[in-house]
């Protein structure tokens, strides 16, 4: 029922872009009410399958993800979290659709993360990777990671990231799994609502 009710309220918001002040306070106590409802409340060590694969965002507050939107002639698209366990790695993908055919985009990281408990983990970020969607020849998620895994250079902006050291690592906390919905917590106070891709 919380599940579906989530679904609902968020269902029309455009990731986050168009919610209200508002719908905000309305999602946050819905997902809060829902997490504490969590099936699987250490999914690192108890349901690292169902955390892993590929993921498709529903809803975030994260304003440096929807600011992307704000740039002047593209609109953010889909945006996934791909996870692999077997390598602790992240991918964040962003596709971005262009007002000017053919030159819709990708913006791409990539973070290697640690389990620092049953629910949470260290995440840093070490590759960027943003260009354009025909140029890197994406076509999915998938096999862009291949090709990133593979040690492929594109052409695009490709940097390392260097992240300070004396700064506090970034850090994901799960805090709702099931089979088809996650809900995560980052360190800047951000809440991230996904489906399986």
């Amino acid at each position: 029922m919380l599940k579906a009710q989530l679904l609902a309220e968020i269902a029309s918001k455009d990731r986050g872009i168009l919610a209200t002040p508002l719908e905000k306070q309305a999602i946050l106590a819905t997902v809060t009410a829902l997490e504490s409802r969590n099936p699987h409340p250490r999914p690192l060590t108890t349901a690292i399958d169902l955390f892993a694969g590929d993921w498709r965002l529903l809803y975030t507050s994260s304003q440096s993800l929807l600011g992307i939107d704000k740039f002047p002639l593209v609109k953010l698209g889909t945006i996934y979290q791909c996870i692999r366990p077997t390598t602790s790695a992240v991918y964040n993908i962003a596709e971005v659709s262009s007002v000017i055919p053919g030159l819709n985009g990708i913006v791409s990281i990539v973070a290697k993360f640690t389990p620092t408990s049953e629910s949470r983990v260290n995440v840093e970020f070490n590759r960027s990777v943003i260009g354009l969607q025909k140029l890197i020849d994406y076509s999915t998620p998938d096999r862009l990671i291949t090709a990133i895994e593979n040690g492929q250079k594109f052409t695009a902006i490709d940097l390392p990231i260097n992240r300070k050291a004396d700064r506090a690592p970034a850090w994901l906390e799960v805090t709702y799994l099931d089979e088809s919905l996650r809900i995560s917590r980052g360190n800047e106070g951000s809440i991230f609502v996904l489906t399986k891709a």
